[in-house]
């Protein structure tokens, strides 16, 4: 989020210290965060359809992820590059056939790009972590914290003797986020909301997070719920239940002594026109490094954040 907009006095405990992010060059591959590390990707996806439409796909319903504007306002990738109109196939994006049937599924073609462009560029950047092809990357789901079923966090099966690797992919119009440490996390991002959108939602909150809202100018209401929303989803998908747990049960505000023990939740810049967040199980990360990624073009392979692939920034949350 741009925070230079944030309500300082209110939001300054959520943030990481501005120390607790250095730049770094770029590498050929990225290295796995270590213990205490967390690294966010966001990537922006493509302006037009580029989801190849098969006939024989069952039609579907999106959430309406929308395109991102012509100015986002979002930081622009070296040598002017600009996110590809052609299609998403297989092999060359990485994505598995269920991937590109439900890709093709969405009613609207903007929607699929979303969902294709998220799940191509969450295989490259774990393939380079782990040193696999997209295309050879396996998923499963953790059980359910609350009822053990087969439809808790999602998990990349590992097949080296490294600590484990985990995840956390989110969308919104516009934006793509990619959460990656070598502990439980979870990521979310929405674009600001509308006004009415607010009170819809606001009776959501917490009763001490919907206090907090309500004692806001009127003008910072927006981005200050995106922000609440954001950490709240976080949490909730580290937790690993997402919205099936409600989300006035836990408390994200602005009280860092009242939000839920032995988890660290932090608001991560993302734009002038989306708020985002970051859950870890366990201690406040060390370091939160931000970087930006280009929307997956054919022939991909593993994520490599030099020049070819856009420029490579660590920011800091502050």
């Amino acid at each position: 989020m741009d925070t230079a907009h944030a309500s300082a006095s209110a939001l300054a405990p959520a943030r990481a210290h501005a120390h607790d992010l250095t730049p770094s060059r770029a590498s050929r591959t990225p290295t796995r965060p270590a213990a205490g590390d967390v690294h966010v990707w966001f990537v922006r996806p493509p302006r037009s359809g580029s989801v190849p439409r098969s006939p024989g796909a069952d039609a579907g319903t999106a959430a309406d992820s929308g395109l991102p504007a012509p100015d986002s306002g979002l930081p622009a990738p070296e040598s002017g590059f600009t996110a590809p109109d052609s299609g998403f196939t297989a092999p060359d994006s990485g994505l598995s056939v269920a991937e590109l049937r439900r890709a093709a599924s969405f009613a609207r073609a903007g929607d699929g790009d979303v969902y294709a462009t998220a799940h191509a560029a969450l295989r490259r950047l774990l393939g380079g972590y782990l040193g696999l092809p997209p295309a050879g990357l396996t998923f499963v789901r953790e059980p359910c914290p609350g009822c053990s079923g087969p439809h808790g966090r999602p998990a990349v099966v590992q097949t080296d003797d490294a600590p484990t690797l985990h995840f956390s992919l989110a969308h919104s119009r516009g934006l793509i986020a990619v959460a990656v440490a070598p502990r439980v996390i979870g990521v979310d991002v929405e674009r600001f909301p509308s006004t009415g959108t607010v009170e819809a939602c606001a009776r959501a909150l917490h009763t001490r997070e919907r206090a907090e809202l309500a004692a806001v100018p009127p003008e910072e209401r927006q981005a200050y719920f995106g922000r609440l929303w954001t950490r709240k989803e976080a949490y909730l998908k580290a937790l690993g239940t997402g919205l099936s747990r409600h989300p006035r049960i836990d408390y994200l505000g602005a009280d860092l002594r009242r939000r839920p023990a032995r988890w660290a939740v932090l608001d991560l810049p993302a734009g002038p026109e989306h708020t985002a967040a970051v859950a870890v199980d366990g201690a406040r990360p060390d370091r939160v490094t931000v970087r930006w990624l280009p929307a997956h073009r054919p022939g991909d392979g593993p994520a490599a954040p030099d020049a070819a692939y856009g420029s490579t920034t660590d920011r800091s949350p502050r």
